[in-house]
């Protein structure tokens, strides 16, 4: 039997309540918005204190690092009611600094790969760091990702979320520009998480923030993703070389493995053989939105759990989506439920311009200049 989110919610909450005055200790799912809770995460090597935050509201519970803004956990019902944390991470700061893939991470200055760490702009050529072979991969080798940013909670009416602010100095990484970073988590009141970015920088420079969230709606650490039915709305996709740096082609996904113009499970063609996916190990591509820019979020894509029930959407204004199959994990990671990740355990679904975009005169700007301001905006819609 199909029931709405709101009857899943609100079944939730009933049972958590019940379980609280039996004294079992089991949490109740949020009917309302709540004040952001601030506890110890651990410390870094030099002394920093890492902190969490644990927010919750329409029945989504969401915890965030000022490590790298990262989302540790994020945790939803299935169509029973029962939770599960759905995004892969570490339950300690040591593991985030040493192993992490970017577990659900904020990316900068640059999400994805630009070739050989090298671009030109106005007449200037720069070299940024690279940490992918020869290229540089999500900002370097310490990118936003690497960073303690600054959190500051907050409650708008029946909204709660967190601030987060980072400034990347001239030079950072081989970026030009001061560049100021200001990033939004907020849960709405039915649930849904959205994320607001915003940089302005005082010299010309590029930039391309993004969200890595390792998404599971069966649940971190229970196995493939492969029978997680997914739908992305683009005709094409951009096309990479070995080093996954995107060829500049715009290619149809007629007829190919890359085609989920219909809902489709990831495990029907991810073995196809096609040699796009034989050099990423899988899916680790840009797909074209058809709708391109927009002046506000447009929904793009949707991923489903048949066995929970669980859904995500995802709208947003950017014109690209990354569509990633957890390819290299490789089993020598331990998460927060104890459970080791191995490969296509997890996806990632990361809105964004297209990778190289400096390098490709058509492919859409990634250039901020002084007295702009960057800002882009994506929301994830859950149901059950």
């Amino acid at each position: 039997m199909n029931m709405s989110r709101r009857t899943v919610i609100a079944g939730a909450a009933a049972a958590g309540v019940a379980a609280t005055a039996l004294g079992t200790g089991t949490a109740e799912a949020a009917s309302g918005g709540r004040k952001p809770v601030k506890e110890p995460f651990g410390k870094l090597a030099d002394g920093t204190k890492i902190y969490r935050w644990s927010l919750e509201n329409g029945g989504t519970r969401l915890k965030v690092l000022n490590w790298g803004g990262v989302v540790q956990s994020l945790e939803l019902p299935d169509r029973h009611g029962h939770y599960a944390n759905v995004s892969l991470g570490f339950d300690n700061i040591d593991d985030y600094v040493a192993k992490t893939p970017y577990f659900g991470a904020l990316i900068g200055r640059y999400g994805n790969r630009i070739a050989k760490g090298q671009f030109t702009l106005d007449g200037k050529s720069y070299q940024l760091s690279v940490n992918d072979g020869v290229n540089s991969l999500h900002g370097g080798k310490q990118g936003f990702d690497k960073h303690v940013w600054d959190v500051e909670p907050f409650t708008k009416g029946s909204d709660v979320g967190l601030h987060l602010h980072y400034t990347s100095v001239d030079g950072e990484m081989g970026y030009p520009g001061t560049l100021k970073a200001k990033v939004t988590y907020t849960l709405t009141k039915h649930g849904d998480w959205r994320i607001d970015y915003e940089a302005t920088t005082d010299k010309a420079t590029v930039v391309n923030l993004t969200s890595h969230v390792y998404w599971n709606l069966a649940g971190e650490g229970s196995g493939t993703i492969e029978d997680h039915e997914l739908r992305i709305a683009a005709a094409r996709y951009t096309p990479t070389d070995s080093g996954l740096i995107p060829t500049g082609e715009l290619a149809k996904v007629g007829g190919t493995p890359f085609d989920f113009r219909h809902a489709k499970p990831i495990g029907r063609d991810i073995r196809a053989g096609h040699e796009q996916q034989v050099q990423a190990k899988g899916y680790d591509h840009n797909w074209a939105l058809d709708k391109g820019i927009t002046a506000k979020p447009e929904h793009v894509a949707t991923l489903r759990d048949p066995r929970s029930g669980r859904t995500l959407k995802i709208a947003t204004d950017q014109p690209g989506l990354q569509f990633y199959s957890g390819n290299f994990l490789d089993g020598t990671l331990t998460g927060t439920g104890g459970r080791t990740y191995r490969q296509g355990d997890a996806l990632c679904l990361e809105t964004q311009h297209f990778p190289d975009s400096p390098n490709h005169a058509n492919f859409p700007s990634t250039v901020l200049r002084p007295g702009q301001t960057y800002r882009t905006t994506t929301i994830h819609t859950f149901s059950a």
